[in-house]
């Protein structure tokens, strides 16, 4: 787990006018709150914030938040964004302890190369990026790995299956499908069975009709 300190200016007024005047200066609006203390608005450079996230850890990363001269050891609990240009509108962090339990998502990777699966014509399907973990704060693992080495077409990693460190207690449901696999069809020019004999059938019935119809114009015409 990393740690990373990052430095908010308190005092800052709550209203959008006085949000949009911030976010102009290249700074995001912001909270601070947790156990046993008031919350308190404050605004962070966007340039710190994106450095300070920028480890292996990303958004579990441990941040001395400090505010007028106080460190607040803290975790980014809500990140909102504009929903167009997807840029960081606003942030909520939360006050931790560090000996205390918390409930963060950690974000899976496959290792390794599912060769059963791919003679099988077949994919690997990820279903889940992210799973719930609840651990002390400095037990946080930056990512949970999968080995999908021996994987085949009928293989279903569920949560109950990801390996987690000591310490470490999957809170996603244990049923939940993480990793599966896909069988891709295959297009096929080779006749289905019957199909040969369905095509003649229809051609001598389509000759049959040309006939009937040829003796039907020659009687029109002898009248």
């Amino acid at each position: 787990m990393s740690d990373s300190v990052l430095i908010a200016e308190a005092g800052r007024t709550t209203g959008s006018a006085e949000s949009r005047r911030i976010r102009r200066e290249d700074r995001i609006p912001a909270v601070v709150y947790g156990k046993g203390m008031e919350p308190i608005s404050i605004s962070v450079n966007r340039r710190d914030l994106r450095v300070a996230l920028s480890g292996t850890a990303g958004m579990n990363t441990i941040l001395d938040l400090t505010v007028d001269g106080t460190a607040y050891p803290s975790i980014v609990k809500d990140m909102q964004r504009h929903p167009v240009r997807r840029t960081v509108a606003h942030v909520d962090f939360i006050q931790i302890d560090l000996s205390e339990e918390i409930t963060v998502s950690v974000p899976v990777r496959l290792e390794g190369e599912a060769k059963q699966v791919a003679m099988n014509n077949g994919l690997v399907d990820q279903q889940m990026m992210e799973i719930q973990i609840r651990t002390t704060p400095r037990s946080i693992p930056d990512e949970l790995v999968i080995d999908i080495s021996d994987m085949t077409v009928n293989t279903v990693i569920t949560v109950a299956d990801v390996p987690l460190p000591n310490g470490v207690v999957a809170v996603s449901a244990e049923d939940q499908t993480v990793v599966t696999a896909v069988t891709l069809r295959v297009a096929t020019d080779e006749p289905v069975a019957g199909d040969s004999e369905g095509e003649e059938g229809a051609a001598e019935a389509s000759e049959e009709s040309s006939d009937g119809g040829s003796d039907d114009s020659g009687d029109s015409d002898s009248d």
